[in-house]
């Protein structure tokens, strides 16, 4: 049996990664709406006004941490996305 090697170009890489990299943010930003349903849901059970109301539930917090931290992941992968499609093969050609 032949073993079959895999040579990638730089270009071909680029695309991919911006591909994946465009699944990722969508995958996140379902997740956020999750927590933002979820979180929405907690302060109406808990009746809390804001997260430094004593009332307001440790559940509350950190889902609204993880929230708060999956937004600052989607920002910094958006950030990266034009600099991984700048090397992909519509952009190089041109």
């Amino acid at each position: 049996m032949k073993q079959m090697r895999y040579f990638e170009n730089i270009t071909s890489s680029a695309t991919r990664q911006a591909a994946c990299i465009g699944t990722l943010i969508e995958d996140i930003r379902r997740v956020v709406e999750l927590l933002d349903h979820d979180v929405a849901a907690e302060k109406e059970h808990s009746r809390m006004r804001g997260y430094t109301d004593p009332q307001c539930s440790i559940l509350a917090r950190t889902l609204a941490a993880r929230r708060d931290n999956l937004k600052a992941t989607i920002a910094t992968l958006e950030a990266r996305l034009p600099s991984v499609r700048s090397t992909s093969p519509a952009n190089v050609a041109a």
